[in-house]
């Protein structure tokens, strides 16, 4: 039980098999829920969409499409998941917000949406932050010869 704290070299570059863990069930939820809902309203669609409207549908189909590979190849697909954080919770912040900060959030348009991109939270927790920010912000390949001196 202990090993899944511990830092995978061999396999994952150092990352946590805890976060790999998490990583692949965030993936997994995308594929199940946010793909369940995307394709069933693509789908069902029978008039002419609002441009808008179809486009962000589309969008969360082709999240849940990549999440596929995300579930296969975790940390390779990370900035999927950071493109989903950066989204929802710049949604959060300047539409549910400011609705919520003056009690009209119960019963308004943004309702469901706000506790559907309140699961955000999920993603946060499941990136191995360290990783996230040394290959993907700093651009540092992977050296096997800096085991946990970071």
């Amino acid at each position: 039980m202990r090993k899944i704290f511990e830092p995978d070299f061999l396999k994952y570059e150092g990352v946590r098999r805890i976060n790999i863990y998490l990583l692949k069930m965030v993936f997994l939820l995308m594929f199940l829920f946010l793909g369940m809902d995307a394709w069933s309203a693509i789908f069902s669609m029978r008039n002419e969409w609002n441009p808008a409207e179809a486009a962000a549908w589309c969008i969360w189909a082709a999240f849940a499409v990549l999440s596929i590979f995300g579930f296969l190849r975790p940390l390779i697909f990370i900035p999927l998941l950071l493109l989903e954080i950066v989204y929802k919770l710049i949604w959060l912040i300047i539409v549910a917000y400011p609705i919520w900060s003056t009690n009209s959030l119960v019963g308004s348009s943004a309702e469901k949406m706000t506790y559907a991109f309140l699961w955000v939270i999920l993603p946060i927790i499941a990136i191995p932050w360290g990783y996230t920010i040394r290959k993907f912000l700093i651009g540092r390949p992977y050296d096997p010869t800096r085991r946990g001196k970071d």
